[in-house]
């Protein structure tokens, strides 16, 4: 029974880990452009579909590197193309275009690839099984735990311990007085954009071969990402990063225990933080 349960506790880590990976993107766009980015979970789906091609002619690792460039263009587009000229416009309208463009990538994704569930399988250095607690655990699932925290960890070197990094956090406080001092907040901006959405490609690589690859496969875990960014607090990333860890382990015990609630359970603990801390646990303390 213990050792069961020290699985499941596994199994919410790497669901947390995939959670932050994808939520990560969403509060450094947010802290910069302080944009609701709708499409992001169409932005994880675009990069799955791509990793999903490439490696079906090369290996796994291509499509990862693959699906991180493409993404990260994607984004450096996004950012010139949409959401700096939709800057001094209202919030929602800003809401309603990026919610559009979730719509169109749905349906390019389905045109292209179609409406059939897909699967990638981990690449063959990463297959098999280890023990864990006298079980059986996918590798695969340890290097998911690997990369996300490898990417907080370089995430939160090069924020505190670079100038860049220092720009873009005096820039999600505040972009005005930033650029008075002689930061370009633009080209902080597309840099910032760029490698939120290419974080969310890769992703969608990562999260493949742990899921059916659809159209709409970024709907749902996008929604619980929002989760994260709420309740680790706007522009958080240490928050994001807690937030992530927590939902994955009341996702994936619900799941187990409480099937009934599962869906519930993420919601009620927004509820619960909105009440009792509203800016979110870390408060937006970076």
């Amino acid at each position: 029974m213990v050792r069961a349960m020290l699985i499941q506790v596994l199994n919410g880590v790497v669901y947390g880990g995939l959670l932050y990976l994808l939520a990560v993107g969403l509060v450094l766009i947010f802290g910069l452009r302080e944009i609701v980015n709708f499409a992001h979970g169409a932005l994880f789906m675009l990069g799955s579909y791509i990793g999903f091609s490439i490696a079906a002619i090369f290996d796994f690792w291509l499509g990862l590197a693959g699906a991180i460039v493409a993404m990260t263009l994607v984004g450096l587009c996004l950012d010139a193309g949409v959401l700096r000229p939709l800057r001094k416009h209202d919030h929602m309208v800003t809401v309603l275009v990026t919610f559009g463009i979730l719509l169109v990538l749905e349906t390019f994704a389905t045109a292209v690839w179609g409406k059939a569930f897909r699967s990638m399988q981990p690449p063959e250095l990463l297959s098999g099984t280890v023990e864990l607690f006298g079980e059986p655990f996918p590798v695969y699932r340890l290097f998911v735990i690997a990369v996300s925290l490898c990417v907080a960890g370089g995430l939160t070197v090069w924020l505190r311990h670079s100038r860049i990094g220092l720009y873009v956090r005096a820039s999600s406080v505040d972009p005005t007085t930033t650029g008075i001092l002689g930061v370009d907040t633009d080209r902080l901006s597309l840099l910032v954009v760029g490698l939120g959405t290419g974080l969310a490609g890769m992703s969608g690589v990562i999260a493949a071969p742990l899921m059916a690859l659809s159209p709409t496969m970024g709907n749902f875990i996008l929604i619980e990402s929002f989760i994260v960014v709420v309740v680790g607090g706007l522009g958080s990333f240490s928050g994001a990063f807690i937030a992530a860890l927590l939902i994955g382990q009341i996702h994936n015990m619900g799941a187990v225990y409480l099937p009934w609630a599962s869906t519930l359970l993420p919601f009620l603990l927004m509820v619960c933080v909105l009440i009792w801390r509203p800016t979110g646990i870390a408060g937006g303390k970076g």
